[in-house]
C-alpha cells in the first residue's frame, strides 16, 4: 500500500512550525505520542502521488484547507512504516487555522459486536508543533519527514 501527504509549514528559523494531523475514531481516542501523522491517504491506482497527497489534504482538513499548487510543493521523498505501508511526502508554506478543521467521515460497527454502525471523523483534530515535538508526536517514521524539511530550509555554507 502508498500514501501520498504534505507536511504544512509557517514561520522561519527558529519559529517553524508544522502541521499535524490526529486520526479519527475509537481505537485512536486515547493515544497521543507516535500516533499523529502528516495529511495524507492512500494513492489510487493510475493516481498521481502530489495529485492524492493535495485531494487528502483537502479531505483530511476540510473546505478551509490551503490551496496549494504543485509547484509549491518541496519533495520530502518517501519512508516505510512498521505497518509496511510506503508514505511518500512533500511540504508546502501555509497559514490554517486548526480549529476550522473538518474531515470526511467514515462508518464502523462500535461498539464492536454491537451491530450498531457509528460515523467518526478520518481525523479528529490538526494542531502546530514545533519539529521537537512534532517528531514526538508523528509515526516515528514519519518523523525523517520533520528532518527532511529542515535540512531543506537550513541555509548551506555561503548562502
Amino acid at each position: 500500500m502508498k500514501s501520498a501527504g504534505i507536511l504544512l509549514f509557517r514561520g522561519g528559523a527558529g519559529l517553524l512550525e508544522v502541521l499535524l494531523v490526529h486520526p479519527g475514531g475509537p481505537y485512536w481516542a486515547k493515544k497521543d505520542l507516535g500516533a499523529w501523522s502528516v495529511p495524507k491517504g492512500e494513492v489510487e491506482d493510475g493516481e498521481d502521488p502530489r495529485a492524492c497527497a493535495l485531494r487528502e489534504l483537502g479531505e483530511e482538513l476540510g473546505p478551509n484547507a490551503p490551496v496549494l499548487t504543485t509547484g509549491e510543493m518541496i519533495e520530502l521523498g518517501s519512508v516505510r512504516q512498521k505497518s509496511s505501508k510506503a508514505v511518500e511526502c512533500w511540504a508546502a508554506p501555509a497559514d490554517f487555522d486548526p480549529a476550522r478543521q473538518e474531515s470526511n467521515t467514515f462508518a464502523m460497527e462500535w461498539p464492536p459486536r454491537s451491530g450498531a454502525e457509528q460515523e467518526f471523523p478520518e481525523v479528529d483534530r490538526a494542531e502546530w508543533f514545533k519539529p521537537d515535538v512534532a517528531r514526538e508526536k508523528l509515526i516515528e517514521a514519519q518523523a525523517a519527514f520533520v528532518d527532511r524539511l529542515l535540512d531543506h530550509l537550513e541555509p548551506g555554507p555561503g548562502d
